[in-house]
C-alpha cells in the first residue's frame, strides 16, 4: 500500500540505467592500462590549466572586474604563461633547509594527487583497439579506502615542506594543515561510510552501479552535505584556507619555495580539487551516469558518453568551490575546528547509525526504494525535531543580568586590553586633558589648551 502511494512521487528522482554491470578487466592488456594512465595525467594537467583560467575569470565576474584578458583571447594563455614563468625562474634553495626533504615534499604531494584518479570510473566498458575495457585504470574491492589513504598521504608533503624549510611561517602552516586534514579527513571518511553501507561495497565501479535507481546524494543528503563541507576543508580552499592564510602566513608551507618546486605544490592543489570533485560525483552523483531525464535513454549511457557526464559533474563541483572562494570569508581557526569536531563528525557518526538501522529495516521490507527513502526522510525529520526540543541555546556572555554596572571596569585586568561588554562603561580617557592643537588659516598650529594632563600609565 505504501509503495503504491509513494512510487509515483519517487518516479521523478534522478536515476540511471538499471542493470549496469561493474567494471570488467578480463580483456584489458597492460598497454591499454598504460594508455589510460597517460590519458589521466594529460586530462589532469589540461584540466588544471582550464581551472586556473575559469577560476580567475569567474572571480573577476563575481567581483565585477575582467580578470585575465591580455595573454591570448579572453586571457586563455595566461595559465600557460604562468607555467612558463615557473619553469624558467631561478630555483632558490634556502641555506638552513633540509635539502632532501625540502625537495621531496612537493614531489610527494604531486604524486599523491596524480594517483587518486586511477580508481575513478570514467565510463562503462568500451571497445578500444579491439578489446573491451572499462574507462578506468584500476579497481579493487577497497578502492574507496585507497582514495582515503592516498589523500591522507598528501599531508606528508605539506608537513615535510613546512618543517624542512626551517622557517617559522611555513612551520605554522604545516601544523595548521596537519590538524586540518586530520579533522576533516575523519569527517569525510565517515560521510562515505553510509555510501558503503547502502551500496554494499567499497569498489568505485560497484558504487556507481548501485546508483541505478537513485543517486546517493539525494537519498543520503546529510552525508552528502558533510562531504561537501569536508572536501573544501581537505583541499585548503576558502573559507578554510587557514594553512595558507595570506594575511598571517604569507603562503604557509609554500613560503620558502620557488620555481617548479612551488609549481608542484600549485599543481597538486588544483589536482586535489579535481580529485575531491570526482569522488563527490562518483559517490553521490551517479558517477558517469547521465542525469535524469536523459538517463531514460540507454544510448546516452553507452560507450564514451559516460566520460562526458562525469566531466560535467566534476566541473559542477569545481565551480562550487570557486564560487565559495569568491563569496565567503575565511573562518577563524577556533571556528574552523569547532565546525569539524563538534558539528560535522557528530552528524556523520549519527547518520551512520541511522543508515545502519535502515539497512536492517531493508532486510525486513525488501528492496523497496520508495519506502526506504520515505523512512530516511522520516528519521531525518524526527532527529531534527528531537534536537530542536532538547538542545537549549547557550547562555550569552552579554547577558546584562550577569554584569554589575557598579563594578569598575578594568580593560587590562586579564593582561591585555579588552573592550567593554553590555552593562559596562569605559573609564574616562587619560587623553581627554591633552593639549588640543588647532591649525590656523595661515598653516601655523596653535595650542588651545596649554595645561595638558599627564597620561596614566597602564603598562604597570
Amino acid at each position: 500500500m505504501i509503495d503504491a502511494v509513494l512510487a509515483p512521487a519517487f518516479a521523478a528522482l534522478p536515476s540511471a540505467v538499471p542493470n549496469y554491470e561493474v567494471a570488467d578487466f578480463s580483456d584489458t592488456n597492460w598497454w591499454l592500462t598504460v594508455i589510460k594512465a597517460v590519458f589521466i595525467v594529460v586530462f589532469l594537467i589540461v584540466s588544471v590549466i582550464m581551472a586556473l583560467w575559469v577560476e580567475r575569470r569567474g572571480l573577476g565576474l563575481l567581483q565585477t572586474r575582467k580578470g585575465p584578458n591580455v595573454a591570448g583571447p579572453l586571457g586563455l594563455y595566461q595559465a600557460l604563461a604562468d607555467a612558463g614563468k615557473m619553469l624558467f625562474k631561478e630555483d632558490i634553495w634556502t641555506s638552513r633547509s633540509d635539502k632532501f626533504l625540502y625537495f621531496m615534499a612537493p614531489v610527494i604531494m604531486a604524486l599523491a594527487a596524480f594517483s587518486v584518479m586511477a580508481v575513478i570510473p570514467f565510463g562503462p566498458n568500451v571497445d578500444m583497439f579491439g578489446h573491451s575495457t572499462p574507462l578506468q585504470v584500476a579497481d579493487a574491492p577497497v578502492a574507496a579506502l585507497y582514495i582515503l589513504a592516498i589523500t591522507s598521504l598528501g599531508v606528508y608533503g605539506v608537513v615535510l615542506g613546512g618543517w624542512s624549510a626551517r622557517s617559522t611561517l611555513p612551520l605554522f602552516g604545516a601544523v595548521r594543515s596537519s590538524a586540518q586534514m586530520i579533522s576533516y579527513e575523519l569527517a569525510m571518511g565517515m560521510s562515505l561510510v553510509s555510501v558503503f553501507l547502502m551500496a554494499g561495497s567499497m569498489s568505485t565501479s560497484e558504487i556507481v552501479a548501485s546508483q541505478a535507481q537513485v543517486w546517493w546524494g539525494f537519498a543520503l543528503l546529510p552525508a552528502f552535505v558533510v562531504y561537501l563541507i569536508s572536501m573544501v576543508g581537505e583541499v585548503n580552499r576558502l573559507p578554510f584556507d587557514l594553512p595558507e592564510a595570506e594575511g598571517e602566513l604569507v603562503a604557509g608551507h609554500m613560503t620558502e619555495y620557488s620555481s617548479m618546486k612551488f609549481g608542484w605544490y600549485y599543481l597538486a592543489e588544483y589536482i586535489n580539487m579535481l580529485n575531491v570533485s570526482a569522488v563527490a560525483a562518483t559517490m553521490f552523483f551517479g558517477g558517469w551516469h547521465a542525469p535524469w531525464p536523459l538517463s531514460h535513454w540507454s544510448w546516452v549511457n553507452d560507450g564514451w558518453w559516460g566520460m562526458l557526464w562525469l566531466i560535467i559533474k566534476i566541473w559542477f563541483f569545481m565551480w562550487l568551490m570557486i564560487w565559495t572562494r569568491g563569496t565567503l570569508l575565511r573562518f577563524r581557526y577556533d571556528q574552523f575546528m569547532n565546525l569539524g569536531w563538534k558539528v560535522l563528525i557528530p552528524i556523520a557518526l549519527g547518520w551512520i547509525v541511522v543508515v545502519a538501522l535502515l539497512q536492517g529495516v531493508r532486510l525486513w521490507v525488501g528492496d523497496s526504494v520508495p519506502l526506504i527513502i520515505a523512512l530516511i526522510v522520516g528519521l531525518v525529520i524526527l532527529v531534527g525535531v528531537i534536537v530542536y526540543l532538547v538542545a537549549s541555546p547557550p547562555s550569552s556572555i552579554y547577558d546584562e543580568d550577569t554584569i554589575d554596572p557598579d563594578e569598575p571596569f578594568d580593560a587590562f585586568a586579564g593582561g591585555y586590553p579588552v573592550p567593554p561588554i553590555l552593562g559596562q562603561t569605559l573609564p574616562p580617557s587619560p587623553r581627554a586633558g591633552r593639549a588640543r592643537v588647532a591649525v590656523s588659516a595661515d598653516g601655523e598650529s596653535t595650542n588651545e589648551d596649554a595645561t595638558p594632563q599627564i597620561e596614566e600609565n597602564h603598562s604597570e
